[in-house]
């Protein structure tokens, strides 16, 4: 897990936020799956179906997957295919990141953000609701998290960047414990 410590103060700040926004986003999941619980446990033992209740999982499962992905970038959490990788020294694999963020993460990205907006603008024109009989009158805010998951993909991009050219710079230790190393994981 990266190190804020040894990037500069406004990077680092960043690179907390996005800590703290991924450990909340968990939450989601639980008040995510306790609302499919009932969901199914109101259909198969009571016949009561609930409109809002099913988006309202499909809306949180959205909040978690796009907001949540900078939190995967942080924690080099993403899938990649590692053959010629994992054998690299650690001035290597900063660079192949380093490359890879600057060659395929940020345009792509930004490539999103650019062919998302008249999309999101025209949702939020019209303030497009569910298509659904009593659902949830917000697909206007459901949509504004494809941008929004551009935009913090590329601040987190950018913090990884300047991190990796740290590492092949010498002038971070990519071994270095985490902020929080005494913190115990599952």
């Amino acid at each position: 897990m990266p190190n804020s410590r040894g990037l500069p103060r406004p990077l680092a700040a960043i690179d907390r936020c996005c800590e703290c926004l991924g450990k909340s986003l968990a939450w989601l999941i639980l008040a995510m799956m306790a609302i499919q619980f009932l969901i199914v446990v109101l259909r198969y033992a009571f016949s009561v179906n609930s409109i809002p209740m099913q988006e309202s999982v499909m809306y949180m499962h959205a909040a978690v997957f796009m907001l949540a992905a900078a939190y995967t970038l942080r924690h080099d959490g993403h899938v990649r295919v590692d053959i010629f990788y994992r054998g690299m020294s650690s001035r290597g694999k900063a660079l192949v990141d380093l490359l890879g963020t600057l060659f395929l993460l940020l345009p792509v990205m930004i490539f999103v953000i650019a062919t998302s907006l008249g999309y999101v603008g025209k949702s939020w024109r019209i303030l497009e609701g569910s298509p659904d009989a009593g659902g949830i009158p917000g697909i206007f805010l459901l949509k504004t998290l494809i941008p929004l998951f551009a935009l913090f993909m590329i601040v987190q991009g950018l913090v990884e960047a300047w991190r990796k050219g740290l590492i092949i710079a010498g002038k971070l230790d990519p071994d270095a414990q985490p902020d929080h190393a005494n913190e115990e994981h599952l």
